[in-house]
């Protein structure tokens, strides 16, 4: 892996780069959709170039209890496998195991947990995470990494932040493939001072490149925010700095003008999935009844196909009747708003005019509050895994 910086912002800590790939060539700040047992769930291969990503990541916590990395590893690694000719980024699976696991308890020599999907009982060490990650042959893999849900005692996070930094060491160790990018993972909750040192023990290490984790936890946009502006200054600005599980649109901005330069999150699919549809003038849910006669597109300002060919009756239609090609299209529609969006930010980083465009994003989105009810919101909290 190669990563070069091309442009800085002068206002804002924004940069424009390059991050090159035996699987192809991203320009930087970018997104990556989430394809957590391999593709985005009802999305082709074929879709997601049409629609301009050339990274996307891939679970490790879930590949490696089905079908397993072996297996993976027989089939010729995962671009094989899933016919995804691009870039691919693997986590190391350590916040599946602490979020989803069942049982689990966690010591200096790694993670025993019952999976979620048997009960069966695994055993995860910095080593294993290596070797699991290898098999999967990503691009781009991540070290284990202790996150924990906030809020949490600071004698907790204290303890994650040390058993990070020496997994991370165990993990850098444990490498056998010099054809993959190794990156460390800060933590440190909401405290500033321990954010700094996870950062710095990392960067003592000198990974490939760096992610900022244990964020869109539990804490609220503005501690989020203020957790990257002491962190993201910690990190060289000569390697990439990754924003693990993050990605609403106006955290998206937000990442970026703080130096941030590749996100993921499993938004896009899952929220349409549920119905909830970005626009540039908030969100459409699609399923209320004040569309079933709406022969206007989703957006009349987007230029994805399925805003150029259906109606949001249509739409509205297919959600109601549960047709899996609801769950297909709207996913289209909002992979092509998040692309479109990321386009736009390196466009005004080019231009010089970041700021201003953050600013006319909120004045939109302000102007036209997003109808999402309540109860809308509790069904995409409690939607199904991407």
């Amino acid at each position: 892996m190669i990563f070069s910086v091309q442009q800085e912002d002068r206002e804002t800590s924004a940069r424009l780069g390059r991050l090159i790939t035996a699987h192809g060539e991203i320009d930087t700040p970018t997104f990556m959709p989430v394809g957590t047992l391999g593709p985005v769930k009802g999305i082709d291969p074929i879709d997601l170039e049409q629609l301009g990503f050339r990274l996307m990541l891939n679970n490790a916590y879930h590949l490696y209890l089905r079908p397993g990395h072996k297996i993976v590893a027989e089939m010729g690694g995962l671009h094989r496998f899933t016919g995804w000719p691009g870039a691919i980024l693997t986590d190391s699976g350590g916040f599946q195991i602490f979020s989803l696991a069942k049982l689990c308890k966690v010591t200096d020599e790694g993670v025993s947990f019952q999976s979620h999907l048997d009960g069966s009982t695994h055993f995860i060490t910095p080593e294993t995470a290596i070797e699991i990650e290898e098999a999967l042959g990503a691009d781009i893999i991540m070290a284990f990494d202790h996150c924990v849900a906030l809020p949490a005692k600071s004698e907790v996070v204290r303890d994650a932040v040390r058993r990070t930094t020496l997994w991370a060491q165990r993990c850098q160790a444990g490498r056998r493939r010099t054809d993959q990018a190794l990156f460390g993972i800060v933590q440190g909750g909401l405290d500033a001072d321990l954010r700094v040192t996870s950062a710095r023990d990392l960067v003592g290490l000198g990974f490939e490149g760096y992610a900022v984790g244990g964020l869109s936890v539990g804490e609220s946009k503005v501690e989020m925010y203020a957790m990257l502006d002491v962190t993201v200054p910690e990190l060289p600005a000569s390697k990439p700095r990754y924003l693990m599980g993050v990605g609403m649109p106006e955290d998206l901005i937000e990442g970026v003008m703080r130096g941030i330069d590749l996100f993921d999150c499993v938004v896009p699919s899952r929220h349409g999935r549920t119905g909830s549809l970005f626009t540039s003038f908030g969100r459409v849910v699609i399923k209320q009844a004040r569309y079933v006669r709406d022969e206007q597109p989703i957006d009349s300002a987007c230029g994805c196909q399925v805003c150029a060919r259906y109606s949001r009756a249509y739409l509205h239609h297919l959600f109601q009747m549960k047709e899996m090609l609801a769950s297909r299209l709207n996913t289209i529609h909002n992979l092509w708003y998040f692309a479109n969006l990321m386009g736009r930010i390196r466009a005004a980083i080019a231009q010089g005019t970041l700021r201003s465009f953050r600013d006319e994003f909120y004045r939109s989105r302000d102007q036209a509050a997003p109808d999402v009810s309540v109860t809308d919101v509790d069904e995409l909290r409690s939607a199904p895994g991407d």
